[in-house]
């Protein structure tokens, strides 16, 4: 993607590599020794993870994490010492890094109303200065975990962004308080690893809280992954435009209404994804959908996305394509020839190439040549949003 031709750029002019400051959550350690809250850490980790994120700040992802627990041969869920965090920041190449631990206790004068008190401890350990940070403390019902996450993430944004934070109203305003009993369901989906089950906690979380964006950008991902489109595209469209996973779930929006055959719908969805984030895949599909729907533009787009990667195979093939079906023999030749120079086995580049030099067009109903578009199904926003913080630093 040209983004990372900027960083480039960025690097020989000033002799060393340039880049944002990362975070990494880890989970919160259950001191209640009651093994069924474990998805309480979890809920925590992830809520603070997603605000940091959604406030512009390098949140290292929750897949990255989990395999450098299994790299490192540390237990999930297990107490961490200063040393494992250390080491698993490092291993990371994290700058900062936020941990704690939770406890329920009884709350006798409730009546059996209250499932107990939380009691939450939050501390943030400064790697690259070698030093501790702030601790943050919670206390609250379980029913309002919700409210106590999203109270301690925004104090963890403002110690962070100490001139950049939004007030408290602000910030409750773009992250509504959820019902419990959907955040339990929600991470209990993300800590299973069967397919089967992970649908049913996330189905059951968006049924009990309709408004919690979460769960459907989740169950966008398991039917995509199953290759039900239709179903795919309902429960991307249901993710929140406040939700950090909006862009992406845009992205797979576009990817799922193409593979239907809703070329008109994929367009849309990669338009809304350009306005924000200008990545190489994201021109490609947009040029894919465009070419599928004979739109002229087609070109243009594909074009931009070569320019982010001119070594790009599908790149590549997608700019010759679309020159072919332009009638342009020439270019269209000139390109296929390019990409058989590093790719000599590409049958269908091949066969275009022949019918560049033959000067013989598309012809309606040719099975061979027709849809032959070439898309892009990895999306890398937090590459560009991580440059772009080096390009853009905050003014504080």
């Amino acid at each position: 993607m040209r983004w990372f031709f900027l960083a480039v750029v960025c690097f020989c002019l000033t002799g060393s590599t340039v880049r944002a400051e990362t975070y990494l959550v880890l989970p919160f350690f259950n001191a209640s020794k009651n093994p069924n809250l474990d998805w309480v850490g979890e809920s925590l980790a992830e809520a603070l993870r997603e605000a940091l994120a959604s406030e512009g700040l390098m949140a290292l992802n929750r897949d990255d994490r989990v395999e450098a627990y299994r790299r490192l041969a540390i237990r999930p869920r297990s107490l961490l010492t200063r040393a494992s965090v250390v080491k698993i920041g490092q291993a990371l190449d994290a700058e900062q890094v936020i941990f704690g631990q939770f406890d329920l206790q009884p709350v006798p004068e409730s009546g059996g109303k209250s499932k107990g008190s939380l009691q939450v401890s939050a501390r943030l350990l400064d790697l690259r200065h070698v030093r501790q940070g702030p601790e943050f403390r919670e206390v609250s019902a379980l029913e309002d975990l919700a409210a106590l996450q999203n109270h301690l993430a925004w104090q963890t944004v403002r110690f962070l962004k100490p001139n950049g934070a939004p007030s408290e109203a602000e910030f409750r305003n773009r992250h509504p308080v959820v019902k419990v009993n959907a955040v339990e369901n929600y991470v209990r989906g993300l800590l299973t690893i069967n397919p089967d089950e992970q649908h049913r906690f996330f189905t059951q979380a968006a049924r009990i809280d309709p408004h919690y964006s979460d769960p459907c950008f989740q169950l966008g991902r398991l039917l995509w992954q199953k290759k039900e489109y239709k179903s795919a595209a309902e429960w991307f469209q249901k993710v929140s435009p406040d939700d950090v996973h909006y862009h992406e779930a845009a992205f797979f929006l576009g990817l799922s209404r193409y593979y239907a055959g809703d070329f008109a719908g994929a367009q849309a969805a990669y338009q809304s994804v350009l306005r924000i984030v200008p990545l190489s895949e994201v021109f490609n599909n947009l040029g894919a959908a465009e070419s599928r729907a004979n739109s002229p533009e087609a070109l243009d787009n594909f074009r931009k996305a070569l320019e982010g990667d001119t070594r790009d195979p599908a790149y590549q093939f997608n700019v010759a394509y679309a020159l072919w079906k332009k009638g342009d023999y020439q270019a269209g030749a000139a390109a296929f020839k390019t990409l058989l120079e590093h790719n000599p086995g590409d049958a269908p580049a091949v066969l275009l190439l022949a019918r560049c030099e033959k000067r013989s067009g598309p012809r309606p109903g040719d099975t061979q040549t027709e849809g032959l578009e070439r898309l892009k199904t990895n999306y890398e926003e937090s590459a560009y949003l991580q440059l772009k913080a080096v390009l853009q630093p905050e003014k504080e």
